[in-house]
């Protein structure tokens, strides 16, 4: 009886219950109607739990640093050299959104953010230029979702705290995907650009132009470097490399003189509530863990899955479509505590390399954030740039299909994401 909470979960869903909600009062409904209250105390418990953890620690740490390089002016310096760069080819400015979410992943690793602070700059000066703001509006919800792959990454060190992978291997194994999602948008981008003859945002920058606006992004641009380095080469370890990229992103923005100290109150409390949503999330997800352990659905679920096929590819494509539906409704860090300890083993067992699995699982659930109907960064993108979630939906249907083309080639080319760890030794 125990495992209708799992039906009754996603009836909550489709409802529009908050997930949070969802995650703790479909377990808590059914352990009641058991009478097993023992349980249902462990189950709320486990809430505080599942947040009481050193790694988790680096998630609050990067959302600060990606919040004050954004309050800081950083923004902006990166999208000046996005525009030295690559600003006349046809739909340049379009190109140039998808540059900045490329260069932004780096510094915060947050697809809201990314959204949030290039979408209200860059969705009216691409509506100034021409383009439809629900166009805009989709570019920009559709390449925000790089920001959790391309290192540092929120989901893949949740990842890393419920399997037990290293941060710092799914962090290198991030990279190259994340350049060949952005890449891939942009190519998709150009065809359209010359379909509907989208302008060029500028004439070709001059070198001396180039040489400018590199120096400008210089420092914020070494941040994801400084934060690989450091944990590469032993000096900390990923939660402390978050703290260290705080520090540094306070200096920068100091020192550029783009953020003073009267506003450090606004950034810490806005940091703070995005952290404490995305924690809050966590820890029910952990309780919620906790009640499909007892509820023996992930030994029911492996068996019917291994009943499927023995084909590994075979299984591996149904995994796939099945995380793209899930990632319509369940926001990515819930969605990776629930069925990573599922899924993780029986593919580890059938010789998928597991931190090649995480990647497949991260990315795909990722680019759920950007898929209707329930994708987050949807409902950002429309808050920024006031149109309806179903036009945006509509709009961002060309980038879905590259994006989901990627995740196909990453899931059958192990070598995209196995190479990089593999070089610095992580991954044999």
């Amino acid at each position: 009886m125990l495992v209708w909470f799992l039906p009754i979960f996603l009836l909550f869903l489709m409802i529009g219950l908050p997930v949070f909600f969802a995650l703790l009062a479909a377990p808590g409904i059914m352990l009641w109607l058991n009478g097993q209250e023992r349980d249902l105390a462990l189950l709320y418990r486990n809430v505080y739990n599942g947040m009481d953890s050193f790694p988790l620690m680096a998630i609050p740490f990067f959302m600060l640093a990606g919040e004050m390089m954004n309050r800081g002016g950083i923004t902006m310096r990166l999208v000046e050299f996005s525009q030295a760069m690559v600003g006349h080819f046809k739909g340049g400015l379009a190109q140039v959104n998808i540059l900045s979410s490329m260069l932004f992943a780096g510094l915060s690793g947050s697809a809201v953010a990314d959204t949030s602070a290039l979408g209200s700059m860059l969705i009216p000066a691409m509506e100034k230029e021409g383009y439809t703001r629900r166009f805009a509006a989709a570019v920009t919800a559709a390449s925000s979702v790089i920001g959790p792959i391309i290192p540092p990454s929120g989901i893949m060190i949740i990842y890393s705290y419920v399997m037990g992978e290293s941060v710092a291997a799914l962090f290198l194994a991030g990279i190259v995907p994340g350049v060949l999602v952005g890449l891939g948008l942009m190519i998709v981008t150009r065809i359209m650009a010359n379909s509907n003859d989208f302008p060029a945002s500028r004439a070709r920058a001059t070198w001396p132009e180039k040489g400018q606006a590199s120096l400008k992004a210089f420092f914020p641009l070494l941040t994801p470097v400084i934060i690989l380095g450091g944990i590469l080469g032993g000096a900390f370890t990923p939660t402390e490399a978050s703290a260290v990229a705080v520090a540094y992103a306070f200096i920068v923005a100091i020192f550029m003189r783009t953020m003073t100290v009267g506003d450090l109150p606004q950034v810490l409390l806005k940091a703070a509530l995005t952290s404490s949503v995305v924690l809050l999330l966590v820890g029910a997800a952990m309780a919620f863990k906790t009640v499909v352990s007892l509820s023996h659905a992930p030994e029911a679920l492996a068996a019917f899955i291994l009943t499927l096929s023995e084909n590994p590819l075979i299984l591996l494509f149904l995994i796939n479509l099945l995380l793209f539906i899930v990632g319509m409704f369940l926001d990515a860090g819930p969605a990776i505590i629930i069925l990573g300890p599922i899924l993780g083993p029986i593919f580890t067992n059938l010789g998928i390399d597991p931190v090649h699995f995480a990647i497949i699982m991260s990315v795909n659930l990722t680019v759920g954030l950007a898929t209707p109907p329930m994708g987050l960064v949807l409902f950002v993108a429309s808050s920024v740039s006031g149109e309806r979630v179903e036009s945006i939906a509509k709009a961002i249907l060309p980038f879905l299909a590259i994006e989901i083309a990627v995740i196909f080639l990453i899931t059958y080319v192990p070598n995209i994401s196995l190479f990089v760890p593999r070089f610095f030794g992580f991954v044999t």
